[in-house]
């Protein structure tokens, strides 16, 4: 559990607002008390965030019914503790915010249908939140950061280059055409049985290994365009690794050396060509800010080839503290704060938001120009 950056009751007159965030999106269940207070700071009263990380083990990846099963037992102790936490009462919010997309479908209807009960029980609106909103904007839960910047969203799910000019508007400069960032990094660690989950195990012991052992490919490397694609470099991955007859913990630690490199690399490769895009629409003169945000930020091999981009482009970087750049609820209550400050509430009060399992953040690209194809469930976000 996170501790508050700032106490204050909801009585004190210091907020414009108390909101309480609700994320379930995946395999963690969160929710935290956020305040917006009346000069537009923002202070997160409580964080709370637990992981289904043991259920999920034994099958190598997440496994929806699994998760959504897990939301639903213990999402209202979780909602207790939060408001705990933030020492407030529930008469005290002014309003719930929940993620309601994209995910798995069966943990997002969990988390809405509660928040849409807790809505109606306190006659508060319910604010549908966007789960790459929440990331776009995790950022500013713990400094400033003015807008617009350029945003990379790189987690087990997403891999996009955004940019972010406002609240609620976002342009995409490019996106993976296949497996995101995370997915290949888990699938490549089940692969070498090195747990789950993959991606922290994978880098925790290509500590040990040279990452220019083994050559893999560079998808799209020098092309004129931002997309990414991973699909090839995590079958060759693959590949290699069949290639041992037994392998050893060196030539498991080669191998996630090499692949976590050549990962660092196309990323640094596409965020550049984005820079020079994002770097063209601004006026002259005006600042360079780089966000990356999203669970894959995590990594320290990527971080730091990032920091060197930004070094040689002249972007300023801001990374969230680790607690907010994995999935929390702290960045879905700080949307629907920020929402609710500008009146952005439907005329229903939110009852009648719907699941989606797809919600691109630049929904009129992904439609006039879908990265991975569309097809029954449309274009991918």
């Amino acid at each position: 559990m996170n501790k508050p950056h700032l106490h204050f009751t909801a009585h004190s007159g210091a907020h414009s607002c108390l909101v309480l965030g609700i994320e379930s999106s995946c395999d963690e269940t969160a929710t935290s008390v956020l305040a917006r207070a009346e000069d537009g700071s923002i202070h997160v009263l409580s964080s709370v965030i637990a992981s289904q990380n043991e259920q999920h083990a034994p099958y190598g990846g997440v496994v929806p019914e699994i998760a959504a099963r897990a939301h639903m037992q213990i999402i209202e102790s979780l909602i207790a503790q939060a408001i705990k936490d933030a020492d407030i009462d529930y008469t005290d919010l002014d309003a719930v915010a929940a993620t309601s997309g994209p995910g798995l479908i069966g943990g997002v209807i969990t988390g809405l249908m509660c928040a849409k009960g807790l809505a109606l029980s306190l006659d508060i609106p319910l604010i549908s939140v966007n789960h790459l909103e929440g990331h776009a904007l995790s950022p500013r839960l713990s400094e400033a950061c003015p807008f617009p910047y350029l945003l990379l969203l790189v987690s087990g799910g997403h891999t996009q280059l955004l940019s972010v000019e406002g609240l609620g508007k976002y342009t995409r400069l490019g996106s993976t055409v296949d497996d995101a960032a995370g997915e290949a990094f888990d699938k490549t660690a089940k692969i070498m049985s090195l747990g789950f989950p993959g991606g922290p195990a994978l880098e925790k012991i290509a500590k040990n290994g040279d990452p220019k052992s083994i050559k893999l490919p560079s998808p799209f490397k020098n092309k004129p365009h931002a997309d990414f694609s991973f699909a090839g470099l995590k079958t060759a991955a693959a590949r290699a690794f069949a290639t041992f007859e037994k392998p050893t913990q060196k030539d498991k630690a080669n191998l996630a050396a090499s692949f976590q490199y050549t990962v660092a690399d196309i990323i640094c490769d596409r965020t550049s060509r984005a820079m020079d895009m994002f770097s063209a629409k601004l006026d002259k003169g005006e600042d360079l800010r780089f966000v990356v945000a999203g669970g894959v930020a995590a990594n320290t091999a990527i971080r730091n080839g990032l920091k060197d981009l930004c070094a040689s482009k002249g972007f300023t970087l801001a990374v969230p503290p680790h607690i907010y750049c994995t999935d929390n609820a702290a960045m879905i209550a700080l949307v629907g704060a920020e929402k609710l400050a500008i009146g952005d509430i439907s005329d229903d009060g939110g009852l009648g938001v719907k699941a989606r399992p797809r919600w691109p953040l630049d929904e009129s690209s992904a439609k006039n120009n879908p990265a991975s194809g569309s097809g029954r469930k449309g274009p991918k976000s």
